[in-house]
């Protein structure tokens, strides 16, 4: 009889675990040594990181996402969809959309922070954007070139209007937490390295506004005028002793300690944005989107290293798991960038993929949107 019922028993292991492969409840499911994009024109694309290919997109109805991360267990993808005001959440087996949910107007930039349970989105009620190419309302025709006094209005439109708002959700089910009134055009957010404050780039403002990470107060601003104009990239090193902030409009790389006192400054190439730290903290790395360069410096002296051409409008980037590669999504030549980590040797190309934004992997590595 004993006998009888162990083998009952084990008919249905056999008979359950295929079940749950099949259903996705398995922590296996999570795929591993990947790298996702976000795609402005719609599409969420999964690198397979061992071939250096393609293996899945999907392209969701009216998404137009940016902003992406990665949950610390891997079973969600999340990303800001600049055109329908929302962040969309998809499991990551494949990439079906499980939920979106409302942020604001033009939300651009999102992360998680260091314990894991939250996910924080600036929006941008200011903001003109609009779907990639699209004209905007009162705007030149297609194919004529904005005035100088077209794209001043614009400006002033975006400085003098609401401040940018972060908003936060509780990972998981979801739920929303508080909502900060940052500055104009708030850009990169990062936290500090006890995970207590949090850190955003308001480009309007050239200030680094900071912010209670638990209750989103806003604590001070840290002015960074005298150092350039329109900070958009925000990263802490590894070990927590500095930041580096990326200012797009005078094309500078600046470190602070850990009190956000400025440390130094030095020119960069044109238009950059994303930065990262290596894991090291060694080296810090800039992609100037409109220079097409990836620059990398000193992390203590700022001193320039190297500078590898990439694509056109190469806005974030990420290293591989290993640290042996950088991906760099490079918008306007729709591919991603390879380049090899320590030579600086350009690797290839992946091509096909539409107005690329962001890029991160799985398991989580360092990069301008990834680690610390």
């Amino acid at each position: 009889m004993r006998s009888r019922q162990i083998r009952l028993w084990l008919l249905v292991v056999v008979l359950i675990v295929p079940a749950e492969r099949l259903f996705g409840l398995q922590s296996s499911d999570v795929p591993t040594n990947v790298a996702y994009v976000s795609e402005e024109e719609g599409g969420i694309s999964v690198i397979d990181l061992s071939t250096l290919k393609v293996i899945r997109s999907v392209q969701p109805t009216d998404l137009s996402p940016r902003g992406l991360a990665v949950t610390f267990d891997g079973k969600y993808v999340i990303t800001s969809n600049k055109n329908t005001s929302d962040v969309a959440v998809f499991n990551t087996p494949n990439l079906s959309l499980l939920r979106r949910i409302h942020v604001g107007e033009s939300p651009e930039f999102i992360k998680i922070n260091l314990a894991g349970d939250r996910l924080f989105a600036t929006f941008e009620p200011s903001s003109q954007g609009g779907p990639p190419g699209a004209p905007k309302e009162g705007a030149v025709k297609e194919g004529a070139a904005k005035t100088g006094a077209a794209k001043t209005a614009e400006k002033d439109d975006e400085d003098n209007g609401p401040p940018a708002q972060i908003a936060t959700f509780h990972i998981g089910d979801w739920t929303p937490g508080p909502v900060s009134t940052a500055g104009q055009e708030t850009e990169g957010i990062e936290f500090s390295p006890d995970g207590k404050l949090m850190l955003v780039a308001n480009e309007s403002q050239e200030t680094i506004g900071v912010f209670d990470e638990t209750t989103g107060r806003h604590l001070r601003d840290v002015d960074l005028k005298p150092y350039g104009i329109r900070p958009r990239g925000l990263k802490v090193s590894p070990q927590g002793n500095q930041y580096a902030v990326t200012m797009e409009g005078s094309g500078t790389l600046l470190t602070m300690d850990a009190s956000l006192k400025v440390i130094k400054s030095v020119p960069t190439a044109a238009k950059p944005y994303g930065v990262a730290f290596d894991r090291a903290g060694k080296r810090i790395f800039v992609s100037a989107a409109q220079a097409g360069k990836l620059q990398v410096f000193a992390a203590d002296s700022l001193q320039l290293l190297a500078e590898v051409p990439t694509g056109k409008r190469c806005w974030h980037f990420t290293f591989t798991p290993d640290d042996s590669k950088i991906l760099l999504a490079c918008g306007r030549s729709n591919n991603v960038v390879l380049i090899d980590a320590t030579s600086y040797k350009p690797l290839g190309t992946i091509e096909g993929l539409k107005l690329p934004w962001g890029i991160l992997t799985y398991p989580r590595s360092y990069g301008s949107l990834g680690l610390p």
